[in-house]
Formats: C-alpha cells, structure tokens, sequence
C-alpha cells in the first residue's frame, strides 16, 4: 500500500507541474500590457517601463518561468545582497519564510507559495483567494453532500424497490439534472424560489452568507442564503449519483456471490449492505470526487447570479480587468485541489478492491 501512494503522490506532482507550465505559458502569450493596463492609456511610457521592471515583464519569458517556479515553489533560492535583482529574497514579500542555507549571496529558503501580487488592488494574490476560497469552499461542499445523500437514497431505493415508475421517476430526476446547464438552472431557481416565491420561502436571489445587524455591529452567518446556490450547484451530480447508484447496485445485485449469500440464507440487509452496496460504491466514490473538483469550478456560473463572493466571482472580476496573477492562482488553486481529490480517491479505491494496488 505504502508504493501505491508514493506512485499516485509522484503522479500527482508530475501532473501539478504540467499545470504550472500550460498556465504560465498560455497567459504569458496573452495579447495585451499588464502594465499599461494598471497606469491607463494616458501614462507615459517611463511610468510603463518602471511598472514592468518591478514586475519582471522585461525579463525573457524563460527567465519569468522559472521566477514564477521559484516563487511557487516551497523551497526557493533567492538573491539576499541585491534588492534591484529579479531574484531577490524580500523579506516583506515573502513574510512565511524561513532561512535554510545562506553562502555568500545565495540564501535557501522555505516558504509558503507566492502567486504574485494583483496587478489591480496591489493586494498579494494568496490573501485575495484565502477570503474568497472558504465562501466556495462551503458552497461546494454542502453541494456535494446533498448530491451525494438525497443521491444515494434515491438510487438505492431504486435499486431495492426495482419498479417501473420508481425507474421511470429516476430517469426523469437524472435526464433533468444532466441536461440542465448550470447557469441556466442558476437563473431559473433564482427567480422562482428568491423573486416570485420569495414571500414564502423567505430566500433571497442576492443573499449574502452574512448579514450586518441594524447597527452596523458585527456580522451573523445566515446559512438560509446558501440554499439557492447549493441545491443549484448539486443538481447535476445529485442526478449522476443517483442513476450510478441504481445501476451500479442493480449490477452487482445480480452477481454469483450476491446470489450464494442470499441462498445461505443472510438476511436481505445484510446482503445489501455489507456485501453489495460495499462494492456498488466504487463508481459513486469515483464520480462524487470528480465532482466535487468540478463544482469549484463551475461555481463560477452559480456565483455570478447568486452574487456569491467565492473563487468565482474572483474570476469573472479579474477577467473583467485582465488581473493575470489573480486568474493564475486561482486556476492552480482548483487543479491543485482536483489533483488532491484524485489522489485521495485512487487510495480509498484501493483500499475498498485491494486488485487496483496491483495494477
């Protein structure tokens, strides 16, 4: 077990650095000046020019990629003597750092990442995505774990009960939730349920998840807010879930040894529970992962509309003023976590069938 997570551990970095690579590259080549952009068309170019030596766009593109590997990277080398080199260690930027080796001017540090600075708010852009990511980071989760109870209780009931309307209603449920796309199921729940039903059900289109009291006193979490925007951003893998649930446990329900367990005479619970739903759940585990990774980026559309100030509105507001290192983090947040969920899933695989530690 122990070689199948250093081989899943390698892969994962393997592939978190090709990431790395594809973005700096394809927003590097992006059409447009950063530095013009942050000074307006009006500034003069000496302005321009000084903006662009602070942040390293003279430099050839070569020599940015591996200052912005360096910069991410938790163990960095970094200039300690010369403050106007490219490479210097600035102690104010990089404040969780630590020292590790200094010889001569070479100083060997260890350090939290560095995304750079907004080209806009001139805010570092990990402070940028540590207030937005808990916001979507809740929206997602709770997404998930709607999809995946209300998703598996429908499936395996399904899957139990075997009717033909009970299989009739699931393929409605998941046709729906699989056909519908996130922004348009977004603007549809948003007018129904916050706009013209919003006198009974008390939600809000535009509802924040906290609320100021009259005083301008402190601040309350109101968790109603986050109905909308969860049951919209869980109803496409809460359809997933559900039909791989009934068909997976109508698979193996169907197996030899489903059918030896029953003829000893187990109770029908324990059939289904210890031996067929075990191993029905390895397709749910799988796509739940894959979803869970996929909802935090497609609460981009659901943030939008809902007005949710998560990692998606961070995106559409940086796209909307062309803040490139904001845009970067964020989008390595999201592949760095989906590489995470992958690994995790690929250990609790192998785990629940030992013969995937073989492969």
């Amino acid at each position: 077990m122990g070689s199948y997570i250093i081989r899943k551990l390698l892969y994962g970095l393997a592939v978190l650095f090709g990431v790395v690579s594809l973005v700096f590259f394809l927003f590097t080549i992006l059409p447009g000046d950063p530095a013009r952009m942050m000074l307006g068309q009006r500034a003069d170019q000496q302005a321009v020019d000084n903006i662009r030596s602070e942040l390293g766009l003279d430099q050839p593109v070569i020599v940015q990629y591996a200052a912005y590997l360096n910069d991410l990277s938790p163990i960095s080398v970094h200039n300690s003597q010369q403050p106007e080199s490219f490479w210097f260690y600035d102690q104010e930027k990089y404040k969780k750092s630590f020292k590790l080796l200094e010889i001569n001017q070479v100083v060997l540090v260890i350090k939290s990442p560095w995304m750079r600075m907004s080209y806009q708010s001139r805010r570092a852009v990990t402070a940028l995505i540590a207030e937005a990511f808990p916001k979507t980071l809740l929206l997602a989760g709770v997404s998930v774990a709607i999809a995946f109870v209300v998703g598996l209780s429908l499936g395996f009931f399904a899957a139990v009960v075997n009717k033909n309307w009970m299989n009739r209603l699931v393929l409605i449920i998941t046709s729906l939730g699989m056909s519908v796309p996130s922004f348009f199921a977004a603007i549809l729940m948003a007018w129904i349920f916050g706009f013209v039903l919003s006198e009974y059900t008390g939600l809000e289109m535009f509802g924040s998840l906290y609320t100021v009291d009259d005083y301008g006193n402190g601040a309350s979490l109101d968790l109603k807010n986050l109905i909308l925007p969860a049951i919209t951003l869980g109803i496409r893998p809460l359809a997933i879930v559900t039909e791989l649930t009934r068909t997976s446990l109508l698979e193996v329900m169907g197996m030899d040894y489903i059918r030896t367990a029953k003829a000893k005479g187990l109770p029908m619970s324990q059939v289904i529970g210890v031996h067929a739903l075990r191993n029905a759940l390895n397709p749910v585990v799988t796509a739940v992962s894959g979803w869970f990774a996929s909802l935090m980026a497609g609460a981009v559309f659901v943030e939008y509309v809902f007005d949710w100030k998560g990692i998606g509105m961070l995106i559409v507001d940086a796209l909307e003023k062309y803040d490139l290192p904001v845009i970067m983090g964020a989008v390595l947040l999201i592949a760095f976590i989906l590489i995470i969920i992958n690994i995790f899933v690929d250990i609790v695989y192998g785990i629940l069938d030992p013969r995937i530690r073989l492969a």
